[in-house]
């Protein structure tokens, strides 16, 4: 039962989130270590601070350090890119982080990393499953956590600060320190609220932080920072004069942003105002890489600077492969994950935020006033997301319609091509675009367009729930932004 998908391994907790199937991947890992060599280098581990995150780490840990293979447990909740960063940074072949990221709080999981702190890929996450198949519960063996610790075999370490200081050495911290900057935080309960605070704070900036309690039911919302979670968060930033409020997902790999106005900035608008900045401030030459459901608005940015912009499928263990084939300087998702050249090999909320707070700090420009400048020289796109839910009949046959059969909605737009690299998508010949495909993280049809104007973009997405009887359940649609 145990399947990994474009983000690790999610579960609903005491479904298939169980200590049996926790254990069962850690003894997987062992296998796949032993029979790779690898074994002497150890594990690290993690997790947030989601219910079961901190048991299910020792849990695992158990079953290594009784077959000889050294656990090293980070004895407090983490950011994910932490762990990935101590992955990359010790030369270690495996590490594990305990979370379900932005999925809601009925979930967890676990995300495995692998050497050079990267996603595991496909091969690598079917070697895992592969071995899970072979085993069954009279393989688990497990030692008890205190003999563990004696004989050396779990070691609980912190190395917060090392991945601090990688932070700080890649920003601009004296120009932060000269704008005295006011920022709003909101890590939505999740883990962040440390590693923020202390990165803002070693740069003079006045922070107030909301939502900064441990909570494993996220304050009863989903924690991924989107238009509709951040209404807090907006009110704080206009009631407080604040320059930017910031938000980060469970496991703060994700960002939300709401800029000095309140507005809320889509992941996508963060992904483009990074790009210029890096390429129009900075200097920086080079591609940027996007997954297939992320704004083209990067295309245009990358062509007026003389790049190219490489489109990947879902997942960002896509995204930082094709950053290193590339040498790309940005790569990222419209869900609000990325990551730059020079950093770790993934998602990483921490660095963009403090990458944006630099912007501000060297541009001397307000974050509004950035957007405004994007804008007037790239134009401007509306993009309409929308999650439907669905039985596992409807399931397979919106599926056989839409990757067996290829068949698409009478549409009102010239279209260029379609693509099936990742779900079905429609090029328009006007540059537009609309993308239905399976989320690889939960039980969710999604559908993306991205098209001129908001009119047209829902229009496209209303054709497509008609197309596929989704409009038949009015509960089927769960969120639309």
């Amino acid at each position: 039962m145990i399947k990994f998908g474009t983000g690790g391994w999610r579960a609903i907790i005491g479904d298939e989130f169980t200590k049996e199937n926790i254990q069962l991947l850690a003894r997987a890992m062992v296998e796949k270590m032993k029979e790779e060599g690898v074994e002497e280098d150890g594990i690290v581990i993690g997790y947030d601070r989601r219910f079961l995150a901190k048991e299910a780490m020792q849990w695992a840990a158990q079953i290594f350090a009784a077959e000889g293979i050294t656990a090293y447990l980070i004895n407090r909740s983490v950011p994910t890119p932490l762990v990935m960063y101590y992955v990359m940074n010790h030369q270690m072949h495996y590490g594990m982080m305990v979370t379900a990221s932005h999925n809601p709080a009925i979930y967890n999981g676990i995300k495995v990393f692998t050497y050079g702190g990267r996603d595991a890929n496909e091969e690598q996450t079917e070697d895992i499953e592969r071995y899970i198949n072979k085993l069954t519960l009279d393989d688990i063996v497990e030692m008890e956590y205190e003999a563990g610790k004696k004989a050396g075999k779990i070691v609980e370490i912190f190395p917060l600060n090392e991945y601090l200081d990688s932070i700080i050495k890649a920003v601009d911290m004296n120009a932060i320190r000269e704008k005295n900057l006011r920022i709003a935080l909101d890590p939505m309960y999740g883990v962040s609220e440390t590693s923020l605070n202390m990165i803002l704070h070693t740069a003079r900036c006045d922070v107030k932080t909301i939502h900064e309690r441990h909570d494993t039911l996220f304050g009863g919302k989903l924690p991924s920072p989107s238009a509709a979670t951040l209404r807090s968060l907006q009110n704080t930033v206009v009631e407080g004069h604040y320059d930017i409020g910031i938000a980060t997902d469970g496991d703060a790999d994700r960002i939300g942003i709401i800029d000095d106005t309140g507005r809320f900035l889509h992941s996508n608008e963060i992904l483009v105002v990074l790009y210029y900045y890096l390429t129009r401030y900075k200097g920086w030459e080079g591609p940027v890489v996007r997954n297939i459901a992320t704004t083209h608005m990067l295309d245009k940015v990358a062509h007026r600077f003389g790049q190219e912009c490489y489109e990947v499928p879902v997942g960002f263990k896509h995204i930082s492969a094709k950053m290193i084939e590339t040498n790309a300087i940005i790569g990222g998702e419209s869900s609000g994950g990325l990551t730059v050249l020079g950093h770790i090999h993934g998602k990483d909320g921490i660095y963009a935020a403090m990458l944006l707070v630099e912007m501000i700090a060297v541009t001397g420009k307000k974050l509004s006033e950035i957007s405004k400048e994007v804008e007037e020289e790239f134009g401007s796109n509306y993009m309409e997301e929308r999650d439907y839910r669905f039985s596992r009949e409807k399931k397979e046959a919106m599926y056989d319609l839409l990757m067996e059969e290829k068949e698409i909605p009478d549409l009102p737009y010239e279209i260029d091509h379609v693509s099936y690299i990742d779900g079905s998508k429609v090029y328009f010949k006007n540059g537009g675009w609309v993308i239905t495909r399976f989320s690889g993280t939960e039980p969710l049809l999604r559908i993306f367009c991205e098209m001129p104007t908001e009119k047209e973009a829902k229009n496209i997405c209303d054709i497509y729930a008609e197309f596929l009887h989704l409009c038949d359940d009015k509960n089927s649609l769960i969120s639309t932004c």
